[in-house]
């Protein structure tokens, strides 16, 4: 058989029951169309939670306090909540630690902030010079927190632009003005840019103020919420980290590693970790898809099934004029591929347009990659070959006086 004979009659029998066809041809797009979307769905958490984690600056090590509680993993007690470390455990890091570039301790605790007759509920971090380097933030307006307010105990304030927004109106100029944290009286001296993020993870919505204020008029102790240190470059990150992990433990008068009241966290782990479980995700949400696909390609089979009794005399004709086997199984395989080709680009289609939908109106991060539409025609291929060849070996098996005499 010829490959043009061969196009010919798949387009035939294809078009011949275009009811049924399409109904079949539906199975499969909305299948595949449905992994695209899934999986579009992980990849854009993946790299949303990677941008979010590295958006927090570069060659980024975090010391937070409280005790490990599970060796080789990153659980703390107490989280949040503990106090293990103070400002002189971040000046003895830049003092005694090379490779680093700037260290920036900081304390975070919500309050409420008032003035000119509004208010707002928000995060206020009381942090040094360096936080701006460390975490790439600039200004709109005024400057940030300097080593000078910071030494002299100043009762200024930063506001990020949804604070801004909240307490003196969109786009004003507050500098200059007065607000009340806690019922004291701060200065707003600048505005953050924009960020973005959205909750808790919004980095518009905070108040910065110098650290020491916060302590003395605040928080009321000593104690810092995390350390940021921020190594020289990528390859240094390791060699930071255990120095780091090394002299908090000698500063803290801890021998066991395995019970000190910190943990050293670095960047590139976090990412390395929030990458692997996006993917697990993105696998998960991927295999619930593919079951709509299981379920399009029984209806593959079904069809094929059917058309093989329907065509029983027609198959017998074609073996009694010469036809072999090969030739039988080549072309129900054929109409099998090609049902599940179609339904596989159509599919595609649909998944990347309902990605798109629910990017713009449901508010949910998504990313078409060359793997999913990969993942989708291969998977698409597969089902039309897995499940047409039951159907396209029984049709070449019937024996052609038996099939000659099907009624």
């Amino acid at each position: 058989m010829i490959i043009a004979d061969l196009f010919q009659e798949t387009y035939a029998a294809i078009t011949m029951n275009k009811i049924r066809s399409g109904l079949t041809i539906l199975g499969i797009v909305i299948g595949i169309g449905s992994v695209v979307a899934m999986v579009s769905i992980g990849q854009g958490a993946k790299s949303q939670i990677e941008s979010s984690i590295e958006s927090i600056g570069s060659n980024l090590i975090m010391v937070n306090p409280g005790v490990q509680t599970n060796i080789g993993t990153q659980m703390r007690s107490a989280m949040g909540s503990a106090q293990t470390l103070t400002k002189d455990d971040a000046d003895t890091i830049a003092n005694e630690v090379s490779l680093i570039k700037a260290v920036a301790p900081y304390v975070s605790k919500n309050y409420q902030i008032t003035a000119k007759g509004t208010n707002t509920n928000t995060r206020i971090f009381g942090t040094v010079a360096d936080y701006a380097e460390i975490r790439s933030i600039g200004t709109t307006l005024g400057s940030f927190i300097s080593e000078q307010q910071n030494e002299n105990y100043a009762k200024v304030a930063i506001l990020g632009p949804t604070v801004r927004d909240d307490l003196f109106g969109e786009d004003a100029d507050p500098v200059g003005q007065k607000i009340r944290i806690n019922s004291i009286i701060f200065t707003v001296t600048g505005v953050t840019e924009t960020k973005g993020g959205t909750g808790f993870n919004s980095q518009d919505d905070l108040v910065y103020v110098p650290l020491s204020t916060a302590q003395r008029f605040l928080t009321g102790n000593k104690y810092v919420s995390s350390i940021y240190v921020q190594a020289q470059d990528q390859k240094s990150m390791s060699i930071v980290e255990e120095a780091i992990t090394g002299l908090l433990l000698t500063r803290h008068n801890i021998t066991d590693s395995t019970a000190a009241d910190f943990t050293v966290l670095n960047q590139a782990d976090l990412v390395a970790t929030a990458s692997s479980v996006a993917n697990t995700f993105t696998m998960l949400l991927a295999a619930v898809a593919g079951i709509s696909l299981v379920v399009g390609g029984i209806g593959i089979m079904n069809m094929m099934l059917t058309t093989v009794t329907e065509r029983t005399r027609e198959v017998g004709l074609r073996k009694a004029i010469g036809a072999k086997n090969r030739d039988i199984s080549a072309q129900f395989l054929a109409e099998a591929a090609t049902l599940t080709l179609i339904g596989g680009i159509i599919g595609t289609i649909f998944g990347w347009i309902a990605s798109l939908l629910m990017t713009k109106f449901g508010g949910i991060t998504t990313s078409v990659s060359l793997f999913s539409v990969l993942l989708a025609f291969s998977v698409s291929a597969a089902i039309g070959i897995g499940f047409g060849y039951y159907p396209a070996r029984r049709a070449a098996s019937l024996n052609p006086i038996e099939a000659l005499r099907y009624e």
